[in-house]
């Protein structure tokens, strides 16, 4: 386990008591909750996802701060405390609260894959994204903000979720689930077991 998983591992005990375990895929959320970001998509279909875990067990890791004045940013909050619960016991799902740069600096260089999910055309750049980039983190990604670029060559810098239109997609989940049980975690299964070798 590389030191920076460490780092996270620690981090999400500490802040929120829930224990990730390590040899698990972890995917990670964070940015500003706001609606057109979108940071439910991946909750869509919770039947989806445990089924999902069935075949490629995997681990969430979401943080973010909503606006003070921003009322539906601070209900999609509860939202995902609500399906953390829900898929309890089947997924483990942290919610880091008081997001900060710590907070941010332990996801972005801690997690397998980092999810970016923001209505397209809204996303005017998507930092986050970046940051976990240079960590060496692969994106998984709408085609919005800077990944409209960072996405260049599909399967080596990361993968898109739908296309580019700017037309808002309500296909966007079932992208998202496609690739990543068609694609991203099958990946991952084989970059482990090649490690076992």
């Amino acid at each position: 386990m590389s030191s920076a998983k460490r780092e996270l591992i620690e981090t999400v005990k500490s802040q929120t008591g829930v224990e990730l375990h390590q040899e698990r895929f972890t995917l990670g959320y964070a940015r500003r909750m706001t609606a057109y970001k979108r940071p439910d998509l991946l909750f869509s279909d919770l039947n989806w996802l445990r089924s999902l875990t069935k075949s490629y067990p995997l681990q969430i890791v979401l943080a973010g701060k909503a606006h003070p004045r921003d009322e539906p940013g601070k209900r999609l909050i509860e939202s995902l405390y609500d399906h953390a619960k829900s898929l309890a016991g089947d997924i483990t799902v942290a919610y880091l609260p008081d997001y900060d740069m710590d907070i941010a600096l332990a996801m972005v260089s801690g997690v397998e894959l980092w999810l970016n999910t923001p209505q397209r055309p809204l996303e005017a750049s998507g930092t986050s994204g970046m940051k976990a980039a240079f960590n060496g983190v692969p994106q998984l990604s709408t085609l919005a903000g800077w990944w409209i670029e960072g996405c260049c060559i599909e399967g080596v810098t990361g993968w898109a979720i739908g296309d580019d239109s700017e037309q808002v997609s309500g296909d966007d989940a079932q992208s998202l689930y496609k690739k990543l049980e068609d694609v991203v975690l099958p990946l991952h299964l084989m970059f482990c077991m090649s490690k076992l070798e």
